[in-house]
């Protein structure tokens, strides 16, 4: 048997991760709407419990998981520490004198709660001394109503709203124009602006090295001068190289040996990821992060596959997926600057082939569209718990590349 969810990201106003939202399915089969509320609260708070490491699954971030009235009656917010957890109440909830004494005796200890796809109503303002957040579905609320939503908790300055369903940059914008200051949707996957970038003298050197990549095998001798011509792309190999995940019998002395000892798949692996990551400083870690767990299970996956695609085409195709958000450019003026192989250019820009179909599964996986996801496995022959098994080992793989777990 196995548990089925997956998490969104929930960012705050400069864009930081502050939180997951867990979204549950009873299936890999099985879309939301299928499943009983009662059940997919019990089911998530059980395998938070028994099944998952909660703070392994969201970062050390707080989860948000949805209740109904019925597992709020039954205490199923306590078997969690406040810390985890934030207590979403769903909008199918009633504000009655039942759900006030239960917020009220959760805020007392110490719990954080959140309405969920809140609709204003009267009745709601007796609860606003202990709810935190309220969430404003942003496809299905006027501008109107949400004047009306500010107005009604003004004298409740520690009220946070969220926007949820933002999917655009000029809807964040607009949204954190009107105050609210937490946001989830796939807002950063999208470029914020269509526009022409020159790329800074490191950025440079960093397109030679993506270039490198995308060959089959690393030009070990040329890697090497483009990497001694930058000390801190040079730090970086070797601090990664120090890494005790590689068994190392002697001491690394020169740029050549630490590529030497990496390989040309690992080597790649990290060149991809440097490139990602320092393309632009600036984009939030969240996305960084999704590119890597994309990057991570598209290799996997690719591995599982009888066709076998290049394992390390397929991790740079998967990390590359978002690299039209992380620069703020057209996808395909990018390509146009980096000279990839066709096997990696042709799945991003067209959507064609197997690795394409790669990238298709790991999205719906994250929008936990698990009807999709069948879909795609079927194609590929690739079987359920293969693939989640995939997709935790690429959370597990990216948050160990993160840099809290590499200075712990």
């Amino acid at each position: 048997m196995y548990f089925y969810a997956a998490r969104q990201p929930i960012l705050d106003k400069h864009k930081n991760l502050f939180a997951y939202e867990l979204l549950f399915r009873n299936s890999i089969d099985n879309i939301f709407p299928d499943v009983d509320a009662d059940e997919a609260t019990t089911r998530m708070v059980e395998a938070s419990n028994f099944n998952i490491n909660l703070n392994q699954f969201t970062a050390n971030k707080p989860a948000f998981i949805n209740f109904t009235l019925e597992t709020l009656s039954k205490g199923y917010p306590e078997t969690l520490a406040n810390t985890d957890v934030v207590i979403e109440i769903l909008e199918t909830v009633e504000p009655d004198e039942q759900l006030l004494a239960i917020c009220q005796n959760l805020h007392a200890k110490g719990y954080t709660i959140a309405l969920d796809d809140y609709i204003h109503q009267e009745a709601w303002l007796a609860f606003f001394p202990y709810i935190k957040i309220i969430k404003v579905d942003w496809r299905d609320t006027s501008i109107d109503t949400i004047f009306k939503i500010k107005k009604s908790i003004v004298d409740y300055p520690h009220i946070q709203l969220l926007a949820e369903k933002v999917e655009t940059y000029e809807e964040y914008d607009r949204a954190l124009t009107l105050g609210f200051e937490l946001f989830q949707g796939f807002f950063f996957s999208r470029p914020e602006m269509v526009k022409a970038k020159t790329l800074s003298p490191s950025q440079l050197t960093l397109t030679e090295l993506l270039n490198e990549t995308s060959k089959d095998e690393l030009d070990i001798a040329k890697i090497t001068i483009i990497f001694e011509r930058d000390v801190t792309l040079s730090y970086k190999l070797l601090r990664y190289v120090n890494s005790p995940i590689f068994k190392r019998r002697n001491e690394v002395s020169s740029i050549k040996q630490a590529l030497v000892l990496l390989g040309t798949n690992e080597s790649k692996r990290f060149l991809g990821l440097i490139f990602a990551a320092q393309i632009n400083p600036n984009k939030p870690s969240e996305l960084f992060t999704t590119t890597m767990i994309r990057a991570k299970f598209c290799e996997l996956s690719a591995a599982d596959l009888t066709c076998q695609d290049d394992v390390s085409q397929a991790f740079l195709t998967g990390l590359l997926s978002l690299i039209d958000a992380i620069v703020d450019e057209d996808l395909e003026h990018i390509l146009d600057k980096l000279p990839l192989a066709p096997q990696i250019k042709e799945p991003l820009l067209n959507g064609k082939g197997t690795l394409a179909s790669l990238l298709r599964l790991v999205e719906s996986i994250e929008h936990a569209d698990w009807q999709e996801a069948t879909s795609i496995m079927s194609k590929l022959g690739l079987k359920k718990n293969q693939v989640l098994d995939n997709y935790n080992r690429a959370i597990t793989w990216t948050d160990l590349q993160s840099p809290a777990a590499q200075t712990a």
